[in-house]
């Protein structure tokens, strides 16, 4: 995989089903599938799919190339204190730059730490704790060049309270009662989608490279193989549509093309509406996947020039058209 930084705009559409399942718990609302009130939609959170990628990173990080190279440690995970792993970025600057002044010291520890931490150059944080360099320091708040939008369902969604027993007790004082109840909540099922943006002008920022960006696209193809729950028995992706901005201009044109490619080559909105998602004639509301019919309506001959469509669920590639 490539180590260079990442150069090209990408956006990008995931679709992902939940079968009688909670794919992301209200705790404002006694965990509950989350939804919106207005539509009864269901949401997921931005927060919630950033927790899938670094969870999968978690189990089957790459080995590190080198010592100077990205690694790929997570810094937001169970039981991680940021301001301990901040210190040792600020240490780090401090060694390489001991004369530095107080502006390159904490710009030298955000680098460090950039390229320690795989979901920190990814999508960003804020790490200006204690009162080291990085306090109060415009480095302290790293802006990530991937952001994602909440999941939402296409159609409303009736979450079910489900009644449950054991036979097991927790307490001494229980131990008569022959069982004990509980309740969980699932969603029968639910489609949604998810938008994502990938910008290179924030890549520069944190050093994140196209060798990151597929590392990422297989988190997301993935995620949810290695996330089984009680919960979360079935949850599957059922698309991610990547649209690569490449440029519009003949490659003898290299400067130019760079150009269009880093600040893109159309709207995203208008690329994401070519993926059609529908109930099927007959249907008036879903109970799996075959009921809805995804079209995606791009061809070679009808892409936005300059674009490049990845469907990474399934390996092929349309386009770009150029010229």
């Amino acid at each position: 995989m490539s180590s260079s930084i990442l150069t090209n705009r990408h956006d990008f559409l995931l679709l992902f089903e939940v079968t009688n399942g909670n794919p992301n718990g209200d705790p404002d609302a006694g965990n509950l599938p989350r939804l919106d009130p207005n539509t009864n939609r269901g949401m997921v959170t931005d927060v919630c799919l950033k927790r899938k990628v670094r969870n999968f990173l978690e189990l089957f990080a790459p080995a590190r190339e080198a010592a100077t190279a990205n690694g790929f440690n997570i810094l937001i995970k169970q039981g991680a204190v940021i301001e301990t792993e901040q210190k040792k970025g600020e240490l780090a600057a401090a060694e390489s730059l001991p004369k530095g002044s107080k502006d390159q010291q904490s710009e030298a520890a955000k680098n460090w730490l950039c390229r320690e931490f795989f979901d920190l150059r990814t999508f960003g944080g804020v790490v200006s704790t204690g009162d080291g360099v990085l306090k109060g320091s415009a480095f302290g708040q790293v802006r990530g060049p991937v952001q994602f939008t909440f999941g939402q369902s296409f159609h409303a969604i009736t979450p079910l309270e489900v009644t449950i027993t054991r036979c097991a007790v927790t307490k001494e004082d229980d131990a008569k009662k022959e069982r004990t109840m509980g309740n969980k909540h699932i969603v029968p099922y639910a489609l949604y989608a998810a938008k994502g943006y990938v910008s290179p002008a924030f890549a520069e920022r944190t050093g994140f490279t196209d060798a990151d960006l597929e590392l990422l696209f297989q988190a997301l193809i993935n995620m949810f193989e290695h996330d089984r729950s009680a919960a979360r028995g079935e949850m599957i992706v059922r698309g991610l549509y990547d649209f690569e901005h490449v440029g519009t201009q003949h490659p003898n044109n290299a400067d130019q093309n760079k150009r269009e490619a880093r600040l893109g080559c159309a709207h995203a909105h208008q690329l994401m509406e070519g993926i059609k998602v529908a109930l099927r004639d007959g249907k008036t509301f879903p109970e799996s996947f075959v009921d809805y019919a995804v079209n995606n309506t791009w061809t070679a001959e009808t892409l936005p020039k300059g674009i490049k469509l990845h469907l990474r669920h399934d390996g092929t590639t349309i386009g770009p058209r150029q010229g």
